[in-house]
């Protein structure tokens, strides 16, 4: 850290003389926090942004891509989808609660300040092992966050994933996605185009919360850490749900010629970005600002990142309107200053000047150009010795379907609210991906959020591509064509060579699967510094994908649950020996080591596509992708869900040199099992010859109780399904106390 005019930056020193030389001058106190928190990490993007390029940013359903605070894209009949994924790691690692209810009140700003209404959330979230009690109050205390907020603004949480992982113990990953729907000619930017313009500012009060919030988030975590509290907001939901209705309102006066949310770096982003984006200038009266205590500087106001406010880019003949419908709500709201054809950012505090930056030099920070190194681990673990074959496979179901990463998440989608607002179509666990209904029409949207952190860790490159897989095999799952993603990249300290190769490989994984999905990458977020200081330990990659699709119609929804006793079992995609990360190594034999699972990125598109096309032609009454505990956890889980046993035939597989513990439990990318009406199991089975994917009917659903798997004429797995659901249901329960 550095000392400049008695304020307390984490500017490097070389970064101050690039500072000073852009400004011709020594900055002041409040100049030098406005640079800080615009140059940081996670304002500033600057290790990053030059990966990013790699991601393909374009499409014919693109209408607005990275660059602004959500990504838009076309689901068709004049209707546009809006969606964004960001991170709130370090605050709910300090103060769990608030952490992760303003990361959900966050998103939801993202999405509201593009002219869309708000209608789902999801949540992919990791922690540590739940033996640790740091870890369950982390938990505990993130879903509550989460559910409380979420509950509250009327806008449920219909998809999300949890991993546990000793890694996140210091660190917890707490990311959220918010999506939105609008007419594709209500979209709104960020930008101030025109001089004379006034900047409203409205809805919470401005005070001392969450200053130095997004360089505390461009940090690592250490012992003091707990001295930043006060750099975490406090979110008030119920302010929130005004100001989205409000917003809607205003928007719709014509008066409105842009607005953007007041987070990460408060009122000098806002105003810096939007002046960048307009070719314009801004001034910033703060004495205007109305405040929830007294005393604040210019510079507490400039850098606060106090929750609930937007900012507002109006025609001056339309303020008394736009305030007119505040008050209405109840919302408090300053006329804080006007656009400039200056391109600065000024500010003033009782007509006196305090600052004047250049809207570029905040909004556009310097990139560094970070060195990359293969970790030495790596091949280290790819090495390790296969465990040996176990003699009692029903055993061993029966413990990885309780182990924490398989086991029912039940009792954390329980508290929230998913079903809210009368979109929803598809209920938490029923399905692959949450599905919502656009309103008045006969079609949807389908969501995912999916990422493997062990596999990311042993082959960043395959776990970035697997999470774009995986995230689109979900969303197919339900019926729904992929259409975009949004990635949400967490990872160490970026300044280490070895985490940055990490960071690299992810991307061009992500990169390249997107390309032969051909799909965009329409926006995202990227977590630096997820390491902790005390134990030199950084979590696990984890380059979480949330991907989006559209279902023309709402006819023909495909849920994991079993319809009909003798419906055959169809696996459509090989297993390979594809062990490394898998949680049959981790939760049985404690291994994280292994060759982890590649994605064969034109078979994975061939085989969603073969889905589809058997979904659309009704040849399918169930689907799921088969992907963490492998074949085994995934027929179990649809038995749980539907309460239908079954009885597989393992000996219909190709199974090459697979041993019968990796042929149940590898967690091989591009398959999915789906159920189908013995009239229609030819037609599946020619279908997929024609597309050249890989397809076994395995066997049938059966009337009996017991999870049945088959080799040749050997039983070599048989158990109740009652005692694999009470396996499955009561993991996190026991732990968490109910």
């Amino acid at each position: 850290m550095t000392i400049v005019d008695g304020v307390q930056v984490d500017l490097k020193p070389e970064e101050l003389k690039q500072a000073e030389k852009m400004l011709r001058k020594k900055p002041n106190a409040v100049e030098v926090g406005m640079i800080d928190i615009m140059w940081s990490e996670h304002c500033s993007y600057k290790s990053s942004r030059p990966i990013l390029k790699l991601l393909p940013r374009k499409g014919a359903r693109v209408v607005v891509g990275p660059g602004y605070d959500a990504g838009v894209v076309d689901i068709g009949d004049d209707y546009v989808a809006v969606f964004k994924i960001e991170s709130h790691n370090h605050p709910s690692a300090i103060e769990p609660y608030n952490g992760a209810a303003t990361g959900i009140g966050g998103i939801i700003r993202d999405i509201l300040c593009m002219g869309a209404r708000p209608i789902a959330l999801l949540d992919p979230l990791r922690f540590g092992s739940l033996k640790s009690p740091h870890s369950r109050w982390l938990f505990k205390y993130v879903v509550k966050g989460i559910a409380d907020y979420g509950n509250c603004t009327g806008i449920p949480t219909v998809r999300g994933e949890v991993e546990f992982d000793e890694s996140f113990e210091s660190n917890c990953l707490v990311n959220v996605t918010c999506v939105g729907i609008a007419k594709k000619g209500d979209i709104f930017l960020a930008e101030a185009k025109y001089p004379g313009d006034a900047v409203v500012l409205a809805g919470g009060s401005t005070g001392r919360d969450g200053i130095h919030g997004v360089t505390f988030a461009s940090r690592t975590l250490t012992e003091e850490s707990e001295e930043d509290r006060p750099a975490v907001q406090v979110g008030d939901p119920f302010t929130k749900k005004l100001i989205i209705d409000a917003t809607l309102e205003i928007l719709k006066t014509g008066f409105v010629h842009g607005l953007k949310d007041l987070g990460g770096g408060g009122l000098t982003c806002a105003s810096s970005e939007m002046a960048n984006k307009g070719g314009t200038g801004i001034d910033i009266e703060v004495s205007k600002v109305h405040l929830r205590e007294k005393g604040l500087t210019p510079f507490d106001i400039m850098l606060s990142e106090s929750q609930e406010r937007m900012l507002f880019i109006v025609d001056p003949s339309g303020v008394e309107t736009v305030t007119g419908i505040l008050n209405k709500y109840g919302l408090a709201w300053s006329n804080v200053g006007k656009v400039t054809e200056s391109n600065h950012v000024n500010v003033f505090s009782n007509g006196s000047l305090v600052a004047k930056v250049p809207a570029k030099l905040l909004a556009e920070a310097p990139i560094i150009e970070r060195k990359v190194e293969k970790p030495s681990y790596i091949d280290t673990l790819q090495a390790v010795e296969k465990p040996p074959m176990p003699e009692d496979l029903s055993e061993i179901l029966i413990k990885l379907m309780a182990s924490e990463n398989i086991a029912s998440k039940e009792w954390v989608y329980r508290q929230y609210d998913h079903e809210v607002g009368v979109r929803s179509v598809v209920k938490c666990g029923e399905g692959d991906a949450g599905v919502l209904r656009i309103l008045g029409e006969d079609k949807g949207i389908a969501v995912s959020s999916d990422c493997n952190s062990k596999h990311c860790y042993l082959d960043p490159y395959n776990g970035g591509a697997g999470a774009v897989a995986e995230s689109c095999r979900n969303v197919a799952a339900v019926g729904a064509l992929p259409i975009a993603i949004v990635d949400g990249l967490n990872f160490g300290n970026p300044e280490k060579a070895d985490v940055f190769w990490q960071f690299k490989e992810a991307v061009r994984g992500i990169s390249d699967m997107c390309k032969i999905m051909q799909i965009p990458c329409v926006g995202g977020n990227v977590s630096f510094y997820n390491e902790d200081e005390v134990t030199k330990k950084a979590v696990k990659p984890t380059s979480i994908v949330v991907a989006l699709g559209v279902l023309n119609t709402l006819k023909n929804i495909i849920t994991l649950t079993f319809k009909n006793v003798n419906d055959y079992v169809v696996l459509l995609g090989e297993t390979l020996s594809e062990m490394g990360g898998s949680e049959y190594y981790y939760s049985i034999y404690g291994i994280e080591g292994g060759i982890a699972p590649k994605v064969d990125m034109q078979r994975e598109k061939s085989t969603i596509d073969l889905v589809l096309s058997a979904i659309q032609k009704n040849y399918v009454n169930a689907a799921h992708d088969c992907s963490k505990g492998g074949l085994g956890a995934a027929l179990s889980l649809m038995s749980i869900k539907s309460n239908h046993s079954i009885e597989i035939d393992l000996s219909k597989i190709n199974m090459g040199n697979l041993r019968l513990d990796e042929l149940l439990f590898s967690e091989s990318n591009s398959r999915f099992i789906v159920t189908t009406p013995e009239s229609n199991v030819d037609n599946l089975l020619k279908l997929a010859k024609t597309r050249g994917v890989p397809a076994y009917r395995i066997g049938n659903v059966s009337s009996s109780s017991r999870v049945v798997f088959r080799y040749e004429d050997n039983e070599i797995v048989n158990c109740d399904l009652k005692d694999i659901k009470t396996a499955w249901e009561k993991t996190i329960p026991s732990f968490m106390g109910r």
